[in-house]
C-alpha cells in the first residue's frame, strides 16, 4: 500500500507542476503574437469617422477594459482573476460576450462529434488491427496498407476527400455548417435530421484517421505479444488457444488504452481541422477565429480547457495502470 501511495504521490506533485507550468504559458504565448487586437477592434467600430481624438478615445476606452494598457504582471493577476471566477472575461472579437458564453455555446459540438467519433474509431481499429494479426493471410495484406494509408493521410486531406466526394460530386451531404441555415434551432424533427444530416462528413473524416492509426498500434503490439515467450510456453503446456489469446491482447491493449486517453483528453486540438474545413460550430472553429482576431482571453481559454483535458486524462491513465500493469505493481512492491 505504501509503494501505491508513493506512486501516486509522486504523479500527483507532476501533475501539480505541469498544470502550473502550462498556465503561464496559456497566458504568456498568445500575448507575444505580434499586432494589437484593440486596434483592430477600434477600426472596426471607428469606419466612417474622421474624428482622430474621438477614435483615440474609444481606443483608450477599450484597453482600459481589457487590460492592454497595464504591466505584464497586473494583466496575469487579472487573467488569474478570470479564471477564477469562470467567465475568463470579455471576449476581444465578440465583445461584449464573455469567454465563458463563446465557449458554452461551442462546446457541445465538439464534443457530439469527437466523443462518439474517437471512440468508435479506437473500436474498430483495435478490433482490425487485432484480427489482422491473428488471422494473418489476406486479412493482414487488406487491413495493413488501408491502414497505412488512412493514419499517413492528414486531417485535412481525409476531410477534403470526402467532402469533394459526398458533398460537391455527389451532392449526398451538406458541405458546411451544423444545421440548416434557413433553419431556428429548436427540438423537432426537422432539426435533428438536418443536425445529422450536416453531422455526417466532419464525424466520418474523423473516424477514418483513427480507424487507421489504431489498427497499425493493435497490430503491432499483438504480433509482438504473440511471439512472446510465455505464449510459446503457454502453447507448450497445451494451454488452449482462446485463453492464450484473451491475455495476447488484454497486454497488447495497455498502449491502447494510452492513446485512448490522449485522444479524448485531446479532443478540442483534434476538431480544428475537420471543424475548419466543414465551418462546424464547434470549438476548433472559434479557437481559429480567436487566433484569427488575436483575442487573448478566447486563446487562452481554450488552450487551457485543451490542457486540463490532456492533463486529466494523463494523469488518469496513470493511475489505471497502476492498478491493471502487473510490471507497475511489481515495481511498487519492491
Amino acid at each position: 500500500m505504501k509503494g501505491y501511495m508513493r506512486y501516486f504521490g509522486k504523479k500527483l506533485i507532476w501533475f501539480i507542476i505541469t498544470f502550473i507550468a502550462a498556465f503561464l504559458l496559456n497566458f504568456i504565448l498568445p500575448r507575444l503574437m505580434p499586432g494589437d487586437p484593440v486596434a483592430a477592434i477600434v477600426a472596426r467600430l471607428a469606419q466612417g469617422q474622421s474624428n482622430a481624438s474621438g477614435v483615440q478615445a474609444i481606443y483608450e476606452q477599450y484597453t482600459e477594459l481589457f487590460g492592454t494598457n497595464e504591466p505584464m504582471y497586473t494583466q496575469f493577476l487579472l487573467y488569474v482573476k478570470n479564471v477564477f471566477q469562470g467567465d475568463f472575461g470579455f471576449s476581444f472579437s465578440q465583445y461584449p460576450r464573455s469567454v465563458a458564453d463563446v465557449l458554452r455555446s461551442s462546446i457541445w459540438w465538439t464534443v457530439i462529434l469527437q466523443f462518439p467519433a474517437i471512440i468508435i474509431g479506437w473500436i474498430l481499429g483495435n478490433s482490425l488491427g487485432a484480427l489482422a494479426a491473428y488471422r494473418k493471410g489476406w486479412y493482414d495484406r487488406l487491413i495493413l496498407p488501408v491502414s497505412i494509408f488512412a493514419s499517413a493521410l492528414p486531417a485535412f486531406g481525409m476531410a477534403t476527400i470526402l467532402l469533394v466526394i459526398f458533398g460537391v460530386t455527389l451532392k449526398w451531404l451538406p458541405t458546411s455548417g451544423g444545421y440548416d441555415v434557413s433553419m431556428i434551432p429548436k427540438l423537432n424533427w426537422a432539426y435533428i435530421w438536418s443536425v445529422v444530416v450536416h453531422y455526417q462528413l466532419p464525424f466520418w473524416s474523423i473516424v477514418l484517421i483513427a480507424i487507421g492509426g489504431q489498427a497499425i498500434g493493435m497490430r503491432s503490439m499483438s504480433i509482438y505479444e504473440l511471439h512472446a515467450d510465455y505464449v510459446k510456453y503457454s502453447r507448450f503446456l497445451g494451454v488452449k488457444d482462446n485463453k492464450i489469446v484473451r491475455y495476447v491482447f488484454r497486454n497488447a491493449m495497455l498502449p491502447q488504452i494510452t492513446g485512448l486517453a490522449l485522444a479524448l483528453g485531446t479532443m478540442v486540438g483534434g476538431a480544428l481541422i475537420a471543424e475548419i474545413v466543414f465551418s462546424y460550430p464547434g470549438l476548433g472553429t472559434i479557437l481559429y477565429n480567436g487566433i484569427m482576431g488575436q483575442d487573448y482571453p478566447l486563446i487562452s481559454a481554450t488552450t487551457l480547457i485543451i490542457t486540463i483535458m490532456v492533463l486529466i486524462a494523463t494523469f488518469a491513465i496513470e493511475i489505471l495502470y497502476g492498478f491493471i500493469d502487473p510490471r507497475i505493481k511489481a515495481a511498487q512492491s519492491d
